[in-house]
């Protein structure tokens, strides 16, 4: 309206016209995509090279070898299964193989309980808690060389031997430890049970600090005890934790060698030896390279079915949990 009264007519703007089409921009974002793809693979070359040199093709080697009987300098002879007939039916490779479950099975228990006792004697945020995590975890970072060398003098067979000293105030020993066939095996899980404990304690802390503190709350409030609390909310919580240590444990168990190497040697009279340690002596001591081969692919593929049985487990539960 203006001040005569009379009404305007508003001319309405009509629309501009519509410019150039605009290039489509998937060109842009694939070279974006490409560019991303190729740094990807710049920075796993190195990685993949270092697999594939050291891990991947001595696998396929030792996988080829495990079919010939292997004769360096004259030419291998294709022997087809005979390599793992052969292995299969020999008794020491079955007293070997079920020692290693022992060994694997003692060790990975061991060191789950220990582990879980540690980690809830040692769960807080005090400051003082960090030093004694860290004194409890130096035996895990300690060279295996050092730590067989100080258990061997632990294990002093005699009355002057420190663990047999210490037995000895409750009216037990001396025992053999690693010299006697019947503790040797025992003696030498104790070991691995105390290096591999601490490491299993920092994955539990992990893990237990992710556990919901409202929960803890709430079963208090219900009236749960502190074993309760620790039976119904904490294990529960903590059971992908368990799944992994489990299978990092059985696949170590599975592959122990250094321990024994260094500490018994598979000795006394065999009492300790376990797959891989009988693997090592076939083949470098013996010159059986195809028939260690074969020790070792058998090896492989145990690790791979436990790896896969450990895997399916884990994915069945929750859905047998969604079908209640």
């Amino acid at each position: 309206m203006t001040t005569t009264g009379q009404p305007v007519a508003v001319e309405l703007e009509s629309p501009p016209p519509p410019g150039p089409a605009q290039p489509p921009p998937r060109r842009r974002f694939g070279s974006i995509r490409l560019r991303g793809t190729l740094t990807a693979a710049v920075f796993l070359a190195p990685a993949l090279i270092t697999f594939l040199l050291f891990k991947f093709i001595p696998m396929g080697r030792a996988i080829q070898m495990s079919f010939h009987e292997v004769r360096p300098y004259l030419g291998d002879v294709w022997v087809g299964f005979d390599n793992y007939t052969r292995l299969l039916s020999e008794a020491e490779f079955l007293t070997a193989v079920w020692q290693t479950v022992i060994l694997a099975v003692g060790q990975t228990a061991g060191s789950l309980i220990v582990g879980i006792v540690l980690a809830l004697l040692l769960e807080g945020s005090a400051r003082h808690l960090w030093i004694i995590r860290t004194a409890v975890f130096l035996p895990t970072v300690v060279a295996l060389a050092v730590v067989a060398e100080v258990w061997r003098v632990l294990y002093y067979p005699g009355e002057a031997g420190v663990i047999n000293s210490l037995i000895g105030w409750f009216g037990l020993g001396p025992s053999e430890f690693l010299n006697s066939s019947d503790t040797s095996l025992w003696s030498v899980m104790a070991v691995g049970v105390w290096r591999g404990a601490p490491y299993d304690m920092m994955i539990i802390l992990a893990g237990l600090a992710g556990v919901d503190r409202t929960l803890y709350e709430a079963s208090a409030v219900d009236g749960a005890s502190i074993r309760q609390r620790l039976w119904h909310v904490t294990l529960p919580a903590l059971r992908p934790v368990f799944a992994i240590l489990i299978t990092l444990a059985a696949i170590r168990g599975l592959r122990v060698f250094t321990e024994i190497f260094l500490l018994t040697n598979g000795g006394p009279n065999g009492s300790t030896e376990v797959i891989m340690t009988l693997i090592y002596k076939l083949g470098l001591e013996r010159s059986e390279l195809g028939i260690a081969a074969a020790g070792s692919v058998i090896l492989l593929l145990a690790t791979i079915a436990l790896t896969l049985a450990v895997q399916i487990a884990r994915r069945g539960r929750p859905s047998r949990k969604a079908k209640r």
